[in-house]
């Protein structure tokens, strides 16, 4: 599992881990049931602190991506697509803050950026 650390962010390590791991699961190159590495292996690959590791697997833990069993690992949970659901809609509404935002000081009115919108979600790679 390829997980790129950046040291020209002031985004934490453990939230970089976070973020990488829960995004390869929402779009489906991680499964349900797959094995994750373990905190050591993952660690080691990133030359990071255990502990680093462990704060974002706690993280990914809490917010219901994977599950740790003592003795057997850490594996990508049974997918709870309202979960999951919910955290997409959440990031779409971020982006959608920032183009009313950027409408509102251009002066592009909502039925232009709507238009925008409707054009977008309906185009196809």
């Amino acid at each position: 599992m390829e997980i790129i650390i950046s040291s020209n962010t002031s985004k934490p390590i453990y939230e970089q881990i976070t973020s990488q791991i829960k995004a390869k699961i929402m779009s489906g190159e991680l499964q349900t049931g797959d094995l994750i590495p373990s905190m050591r292996s993952l660690a080691k690959s990133l030359h990071v602190s255990v502990i680093t590791v462990q704060k974002a697997y706690e993280d990914l833990q809490r917010d219901g991506f994977i599950e740790t069993t003592v003795g057997r690992g850490s594996f990508v949970s049974a997918q709870n697509r309202d979960f999951i659901q919910e955290e997409q809609q959440r990031r779409a509404e971020e982006h959608l803050r920032e183009a009313a935002e950027i409408g509102r000081s251009s002066g592009i009115s909502v039925e232009k950026l709507v238009e925008l919108l409707k054009l977008f979600y309906q185009e196809e790679d």
